[in-house]
Order: structure tokens, then C-alpha cells, then sequence
């Protein structure tokens, strides 16, 4: 079953994405050679507490961290510790929070240090911007597979980089959220023919779309602390997230500052009102 929201609902949601936005600022600003991943978590601790927010991420099914915290050629669910981040690394940062019983979730890119190599540039920038196919995609009536085929497409369309090819993980991917961090549906990265249409997008409808592009491979596997996902391949991967609401009035980005505003009048899409104001 799939939660539908009241606008009310919605207005906590929004309230609860921005606590993540915030987090995600500081950690992004506080990201530079000799930082430690458990220094992020921190920050982002931080900023969840001032705000008077709980984290969703510390303690579910036993996770340590507010943050995950995901380096090169892992993938997702990177625990935060000790490890020093260098000049050159690209790290993952996704991070939650929950506001009156209401979730938000989001997970950004970021570059450590100067000098990165043009394909891993490339490789952040077609996975944030098939993450905004997506979002573009959620409109009141289309189906499920339209947010899928969005974020694929998108990324076939775009030309290969110098090194490597793109790899869309197929092990992990989007999914409701509102009451419960992951709730159902599952949102593939891709389009599975097998799985039909999927649900039909109404207003109150909400959706974490999250791809992941690697230079390599799609296959990934599990370290031995049971969390930590990285390529098969040892290939570097990439991660963006928002949380979105569908409304009357178009989508609503929950976790952007700016509910998406910008970003979709670039894409010809005119976002939601905030409801925050």
C-alpha cells in the first residue's frame, strides 16, 4: 500500500527535508583533506539536534551514524569512523531526519581537494542530473516506471565518458517515504518490463529518488560489517537523492532549499508552492 499524504503532512515532510538540507550543508562546507567521515557525522548530528529534529538513520537495524558516508568505489551505507578523507577522494554524504513522525532523506556528491579526474566530474554530474529527470517525471497522473524510464534514459542519452561507461545499480534504489524512512514502492533506476507500470502518481504522493552510477559495473557487494556497499569492479560510484512530493500544483522538492524551484523552470517544470512559505 502506498501512503498518500495531506497537504498538512506534506508541510511536515518539507519541514523535516530542510533539517537535512541543513545537515547536508555543513557537512558539504566542512568536507576537505584530513576531515574524518565521524567528524561529518558530527556536523550533521549537530545541525539535526539544533533543529530540534531526530535522526532517521542512527540506530535503524542498527546502523551507527546519522550519515552514511560512502568513498569512492563505495557505493552506499558507508559507516562513518575514523577514516581521514585525502585530496582527490569523492565521497557520498546521504543523511535523514524526522519531524513530528515525518521523514526526509537526501544524499549528495562531493569532491575533496582540487584536480579530479574530467570522468569522475562527468560521472556526479549525469547521476544529479538523472536524478532531476526523475523528479521532472513526477507529475499527477503518470505511473511509476515514467520516474524509472526518466532516470534511464536520461542517462543512456548522455555520451560515455573518456574512461569507463556508466553502471546503473540495480541492487538499490528509490522508494516511498513519509511515516517510515523506506516504504513501499521501490523505485527502480531503470525500467524492469516485468514489473508493469506501477502506481499511478496522485497528489500526496512521495517518493526518495536516489541513482546510482558507477564507471564501471552495476554489480556491487556487502563488506564483512554487513553495511558498506562498494563495485565489484573497484570502480568509483556516485549517489544523489531527493525526497518530492506530488501536489496539485506540480512536484515539490522537499530536501532542496528552494523546493526545486530553479532547477525545474531549467527542465520547462514549474514546482509546487512552498508550504513553509
Amino acid at each position: 500500500m502506498v501512503e498518500i499524504k495531506t497537504p498538512e503532512q506534506i508541510r511536515k515532510m518539507r519541514e523535516a527535508g530542510l533539517v537535512v538540507a541543513e545537515a547536508l550543508k555543513a557537512c558539504e562546507q566542512a568536507v576537505a583533506p584530513g576531515i574524518t567521515t565521524g567528524e561529518l557525522n558530527a556536523i550533521a548530528a549537530g545541525v539535526i539536534s539544533d533543529h530540534g529534529a531526530k535522526s532517521n538513520f542512527l540506530g535503524y537495524h542498527g546502523f551507527t551514524g546519522v550519515i552514511c558516508a560512502s568513498v569512492n568505489d563505495e557505493v552506499v551505507h558507508g559507516i562513518p569512523g575514523d577514516r581521514k578523507l585525502e585530496d582527490g577522494d569523492m565521497i557520498s554524504i546521504d543523511c535523514g531526519a524526522i519531524v513530528d513522525g515525518w521523514h526526509g532523506d537526501s544524499a549528495v556528491t562531493v569532491f575533496v581537494g582540487e584536480g579530479h579526474a574530467p570522468e569522475l566530474l562527468q560521472l556526479s554530474q549525469v547521476t544529479e542530473d538523472s536524478m532531476w529527470a526523475g523528479i521532472a517525471a513526477m507529475k499527477k497522473n503518470n505511473r511509476l516506471v515514467d520516474v524509472s524510464r526518466a532516470i534511464e534514459s536520461y542517462i543512456r542519452r548522455q555520451p560515455l565518458p573518456a574512461k569507463g561507461k556508466y553502471g546503473i545499480i540495480q541492487d538499490f534504489g528509490g522508494h516511498g517515504i513519509g511515516t517510515e524512512m523506506h516504504m513501499d514502492p521501490h523505485l527502480l533506476n531503470y525500467v524492469d518490463r516485468g514489473r508493469g507500470r506501477g502506481p499511478k502518481l496522485v497528489p500526496g504522493f512521495c517518493l526518495a529518488i536516489e541513482p546510482m552510477i558507477s564507471l564501471g559495473t552495476p554489480k556491487t557487494h556487502t563488506l564483512a560489517d554487513e553495511w558498506t556497499v562498494k563495485t565489484n569492479d573497484g570502480t568509483w560510484a556516485s549517489h544523489w537523492e531527493h525526497s518530492i512530493a506530488v501536489t496539485e500544483e506540480g512536484p515539490l522538492v522537499l530536501t532542496a532549499f528552494d523546493g526545486g524551484r530553479a532547477k525545474l523552470a531549467e527542465l520547462g517544470i514549474t514546482a509546487a508552492p512552498d508550504p513553509l512559505g
